[in-house]
């Protein structure tokens, strides 16, 4: 096990070296979110206005939590497109011959995507309270909000890099994470209260784990955090992330029984 762990941590190391060796790639990544919280953040502000739709606090404060977890899935979804370019470079091919363990090459990858996203993630509560946001679950509301991100990312990373290892084409790749992320982003509660919902968005919301981060940093931020709701969803994503992790690995496998 201590092998293991810093393999894991000798792998980390390796991408974050990269990552700080090119950080456009950062900043690029905080553009988008930075875009949402501002078009989306004045487009919408006067929809708490309408009957039910929230607990009254202006929509900023709604979003933020929604947009951070929206930035998590996007940068899950990178780290299938990182294991397509090592594979190119045929840097992941002079792993497998080495002693490393399997297990730290697939958590090199989400460590280092989980870290980026912590990151980004501070900066972003930094802007929304630059643009009048206010957070009255504090730090500690914070923190859950970034673990919620973190989870996020260490689940949907995990299936983008089953699914790189599957199909091997960066294009296949793109169009799949589409396809699966961008409805469940919708079916959930990161944009728009689900009271204001159709019924059966309602029902899809309760199961997506989407949906799950988001009410679970938006809850620990709230002035009246109900934490054994944030507690239930965050062990729920800790179990979604364990599951995809799983399958990571016996993707990984198959790869390599496939060489």
């Amino acid at each position: 096990m201590t092998a293991v762990v810093s393999q894991s941590w000798f792998m980390t190391t390796r991408l974050l070296r990269g990552t700080l060796r090119e950080p456009l790639f950062l900043v690029i990544g905080l553009v988008q979110p930075a875009i949402w919280l501002l078009i989306f953040g004045q487009l919408f502000y006067r929809v708490t206005e309408l009957r039910g739709f929230g607990d009254g606090r202006p929509y900023i404060d709604y979003l933020t939590p929604g947009v951070i977890v929206m930035m998590a899935l996007t940068r899950g979804a990178w780290s299938g497109g990182n294991v397509l370019e090592e594979l190119g470079w045929g840097v992941l091919d002079r792993f497998l011959i080495s002693p490393v363990s399997r297990i730290a090459l697939i958590a090199g990858h989400l460590c280092q995507q989980a870290i980026t996203i912590a990151a980004q993630s501070l900066i972003v509560l930094a802007l929304a309270l630059v643009l009048g946001a206010r957070f009255p679950g504090g730090p500690a509301g914070a923190a859950v909000l970034m673990v919620a991100a973190i989870l996020m990312v260490l689940a949907v990373g995990s299936l983008s890099i089953s699914f790189a290892l599957i199909i091997q084409r960066s294009q296949s790749l793109t169009a799949v994470i589409q396809f699966v992320l961008l409805p469940l982003v919708f079916l959930s509660s990161a944009f728009m209260d689900q009271n204001l919902a159709a019924d059966w968005i309602q029902a899809a919301a309760r199961v997506n784990p989407i949906d799950w981060a988001v009410v679970a940093g938006r809850s620990a931020l709230a002035a009246d955090t109900d934490w054994g709701l944030v507690l239930i969803r965050l062990t729920w994503l800790a179990a979604l992330a364990a599951a995809c992790g799983l399958v990571a690995v016996r993707s990984f496998r198959s790869y390599q029984r496939s060489l």
